[in-house]
Order: structure tokens, then sequence, then C-alpha cells
């Protein structure tokens, strides 16, 4: 019997074997599929004062060498057997994509999908960067300074490493570090319990195509070194849900990425053209099983909600749980059944406040959720909402889930609160006015653009260079020769 791998803690490029180690276990077996070495916070508080080398590993490439080497870690990572753990032991694409499933509860297409999303971030780096630097030339970013369309430039580090305290949620969400690695700075991450997989390989990758094995650190610890990630990197992500980011939204140096409460608004010019864009609307919820911030959570409308959450309820209601290996698999499992059990009862208990319908329910085969060969899942969910003072109007959950809110155009806009991405199909001038003026959305698609579709020559979340970076007025004395 093949003993199962064992990942150890990557101390900014040394492996740490920890007598403390962490199953990783099969969504729907329960059985271990390998052991991660669990850190302590006094480790990581000790390896964070070595982030100064770390830093000087990576700046010893040019910015142009490292996007060459993102490119050649994206093809590793996409098509690559990377060394997996401490046995000798290695991992083909195949078998990350199997693996992944069996402790996400993701299927394989959806994991090759954003396979496919980081190795286009990897190998289009150039493109990523241009967009986050707005056309910077990189050697201003080798030298810290510089002059480009006659002003005079000086860029310094606002850390020497970036932290990371990442979900289980979906594998595409790395892709958001990787400029990181590109912009010299090493990145210090504490993975998701049930999602060590990406990370670990996307560092092998990096590896495997020369960069130092001192730009990563990965540390898979408790609530106690997640916290140390945070306050003793000088800049740091967090991924969770309102409660675990809430404590971080007023710390500049702490990027939160919670719940994105996306949504689609349909302007009183085009509803009466609401079926032409059906597709867009199912596709936006339940693309990636309703896991990332930017599906949509909300369809808003000023008319025709009854028959939108209808059609809407036609298309995703019969939607079943079917093999991971399906190409037709469209829901993903829970690696934690006790979230999807919090997940039904929260709607169920919303849905007994008047102003609410599940209009899915009389188009499921049987009840939200559901076990399926070991696995639990929960299927797609559309709930049509008097109005956004309902408790389900404004919700986000790990499945695909969407309200159905009729409102007036004029009141959208103070109405929908915070959102990560609104698609709005209008051709209205005054309304796009509006839309572009408004603060509470940081991405906006005009015209029918489904919520998930990613431009990488922008952020659709933060911008990771000014995170990173900072511009500071230089005015120099002595010719440019000296450094």
């Amino acid at each position: 019997m093949t003993a199962i791998p064992h990942l150890p803690a990557l101390r900014l490029g040394r492996e740490y074997a920890s007598l403390d180690r962490i199953p990783v276990i099969h969504h729907r077996t329960g059985e271990a599929v390998a052991e991660v070495s669990s850190i302590n916070a006094g480790i990581v508080r000790k390896d964070l004062k070595r982030t100064g080398a770390a830093r000087a590993a990576l700046k010893r490439f040019t910015v142009e060498q490292l996007i060459e080497i993102c490119a050649r870690a994206g093809e590793q990572f996409l098509n690559g057997t990377l060394r997996l753990g401490d046995g000798g032991q290695t991992q083909s694409a195949p078998q990350y994509v199997e693996t992944l499933s069996s402790t996400s509860g993701l299927p394989w297409v959806m994991i090759r999908r954003n396979m496919e999303k980081i190795h286009y971030a990897l190998t289009h780096m150039r493109e990523v960067l241009n967009g986050l630097t707005r056309g910077l030339d990189t050697r201003i970013l080798d030298a810290a300074y510089g002059e480009q369309f006659g002003t005079r430039i000086s860029l310094y580090p606002t850390t020497q490493a970036l932290g990371l305290v990442m979900p289980s949620n979906s594998p595409a969400v790395n892709s958001l570090w990787l400029p990181a690695i590109a912009l010299r700075t090493p990145v210090v991450i504490k993975p998701g319990r049930e999602e060590p997989w990406t990370p670990y390989r996307l560092i092998q990758a990096f590896v495997a195509a020369g960069c130092p094995p001192e730009a990563f650190g990965f540390y898979p610890t408790d609530h106690e070194g997640a916290g140390e990630i945070l306050r003793g990197c000088g800049r740091a992500l967090i991924f969770g849900d309102q409660k675990t980011t809430a404590q971080y939204a007023n710390n500049p140096a702490v990027q939160v990425h919670g719940p994105g409460f996306s949504k689609i608004l349909i302007g009183d010019d085009t509803i009466e053209d609401w079926p032409a864009h059906l597709d867009l609307m199912v596709s936006s919820i339940a693309e990636n099983g309703g896991r990332s911030c930017i599906n949509a959570s909300a369809i808003v409308v000023p008319k025709y909600a009854a028959e939108i959450a209808e059609a809407l309820a036609e298309r995703l209601g019969p939607i079943e749980p079917m093999r991971p290996e399906d190409p037709g698999a469209r829901l993903s499992g829970f690696a934690n059944p006790k979230m999807a059990e919090y997940i039904d009862a929260a709607i169920e208990q919303d849905l007994q406040v008047p102003g609410a319908v599940d209009v899915t329910a009389r188009h499921r085969a049987g009840p939200r959720k559901v076990v399926f060969e070991g696995g639990t899942y929960l299927r797609p969910t559309i709930v049509r909402c008097d109005s956004f003072a309902h408790p389900l109007a404004n919700r986000e959950f790990l499945c695909p889930y969407a309200s159905v809110v009729q409102c007036a155009q004029s009141e959208m806009l103070s109405q929908i609160g915070p959102s990560l991405v609104v698609t709005a199909i209008t051709r209205d001038p005054a309304f796009t006015e509006a839309l572009l003026d408004s603060p509470l959305i940081e991405r906006l698609n005009l015209g029918p653009v489904p919520t998930m579709k990613i431009s990488w020559d922008q952020p659709h979340e933060g911008n990771m260079f000014e995170f990173l970076y900072r511009r500071r007025s230089i005015e120099r004395a002595w010719g440019a020769e000296c450094p």
C-alpha cells in the first residue's frame, strides 16, 4: 500500500516536517488523502524576521526575468509533473485535478477551467503588470527610480513580504497573488485546510521554472498563526466571510476579500429584451459552482421579476449532482458538510420572513441539500424577493444562489449596497453616468457581459502594484551613474 503524501511546511526555502500533522480528508469517503505539517505561531513569528533575505533573493532578478519565470511556471503548473511532499513522490496535472477534487468537492471540469485561468495569468504576466502599473516601464521597478513620459518616478516597497490567508473554495483565487512574484515580493501563505494543493503546486512550478525557493513560505497553521501572518507582514490578503474579514475592514495593510455581492442590473430601456439575456444570467449565477465572489447573487430589474425568477428556476432548478469526472458536472460538493447544513438552514429560516419565495422549489427533484455518492451538495436556489429589505435579497452563499428583486431604476443604486461586480445592461446615458459615479461598485460591466468575465489587464478587486509599492517625490543632484 502506497503511503499518503506528506506536505511539509516551506519555511522561506527550507522544508520543515512537523510532528503535528493535519490530515486532508476526502470529502466523500472521510479518508485521509494526505497529511500536512502544522506550524505554530512562534515559528511563523520567527521566520517573518527573515523576509528581508527572501526579498533579496528575488531582487537578484529583473522584473523582465521574473516575467519569463512566470511564463515557464504557468506551463509547469498546467502540464508538468511536479514534486509532491517530502517523500520523493510527484504529481502530474491529472493527478492534481483528481486529488483537489477529492478534498474540495469541485468537479474535474471546474478545476481544469481554474487551472487555465491561473495558466493565463502566469503566461500573460506582462499584460497583467501593464494593467496594474498603468504602463510603467519595468526598468523603473528594477532601479526604484526613473523617468517616463517626462515625469520623474521613484518607488519604494510597502513590505518585505506579502502575507496570504487563503480559502478553500476555488483554485483560481490564487491568481490574485501571482503578480507579487513578478513585482519581486516574497509570499507567505497559509493555505486553506481543504485546499493546500494549488498553492503548493504553484510554488513547485515556480521553483522548477527557476524562481528562488526562498521567495515562498507555505505555513499550514491555526488561527493564531494566521494572525501572525496578517500582523507580521507589512501587507496581507485575507479571504473569508463577513465575520472573518470585518475585523480587518479598516486596516490599510490588509486587503480584504470577502463576499462579493455581485449583481446584474437591467435598465428600463432594455428590460423588454430580458429573455435575450437569460443565458448570461444563468452563467453568472452558476459558473464555477456558484463559489466565486464574482458570481451574481442578485438580479435587479424594474419589472418582470416574477417571470425572470421563474425562467431562471426552470433552467437551474433541475441541476443535479454528478460524478466529479463527468464533464457535465455543474455542482460542487462540500468538504465540510456542516457548511452545507448551515447554508440550507439559513435560507430556510429567512424564507419564513414574508416577502420571499423559493421559486426553484417546484423545479427540484428533491430537497435543496442532498447526499450523492457520499458527498453533500446544495442544489441551486433562486429566491424572488419583494424588496431589498428582505434578508435574502442581498445574500451570498457558496452554491448557485441568487435573488431576483424588482426595484425602480431610479432607486437601484441607493438599494444595492457595496458590490464587487455589477453588470448593467442598459444604453441609457443618464443611468450609465450614475453607474460610473457610484462608489459602491468595484468593477463595472456596461452591457451584456457576464459577471464572471475577468480582464487580466485590469484588477477586479484591489490593485496589487499599488498595494505593494508607493511613489515618492525625488530630486537628484548627481548624475544617473550614481546609485
